[in-house]
């Protein structure tokens, strides 16, 4: 399983997906360009002390980001408010990167048609988004329940 930002705005959800996925052992892909400038110590900085823990790849554009070859373990999952189908019913497997969009204006067209499931998270009616890194979790703890993916806890 894979954690992918596509191209975030804030700093701050970068450093709280490293969070998430040091936590939950997951990979994280960084695509760039970011809407602030993304440098080793400003990563180090965000992730606090998790980022002995994080493992991150930083894509130059998403063109990069589909040659490489972890997209041949599983399918790109994109989450997204345009979604077609609710989180609920998605069957994840192993091997799949679960791809957000920007918090500005969410994924443009390559990646919606690039994607082979677009998914949302049933939302309030009158509710229009959650945080990116708060909607990452919820994908990423549903995909890991359902394969059986979360971190081993240590034996005392």
């Amino acid at each position: 399983m894979r954690l992918a930002l596509f191209q975030p705005d804030i700093p701050q959800n970068v450093g709280a997906a490293l969070r998430l996925a040091a936590c939950l052992d997951v990979d994280l892909e960084v695509i760039e360009p970011c809407g602030f400038p993304l440098s080793d110590k400003a990563v180090r900085r965000a992730a606090l002390d998790y980022g002995r823990l994080a493992r991150w790849t930083r894509r130059a554009s998403f063109k990069d980001f589909l040659a490489a070859p972890e997209r041949a373990e599983g399918r790109l999952i994109l989450f997204t408010t345009r979604g077609a189908e609710p989180l609920h019913s998605v069957a994840f497997q192993a091997g799949d990167t679960l791809i957000f969009g920007r918090e500005s204006s969410g994924a443009p067209e390559e990646v919606h048609a690039a994607a082979q499931a677009r998914v949302y998270i049933p939302l309030h009616p009158d509710a229009r988004s959650l945080n990116l890194t708060v909607s990452a979790a919820i994908g990423l703890s549903e995909a890991l329940r359902q394969t059986g993916g979360f971190p081993k806890p240590r034996t005392p």
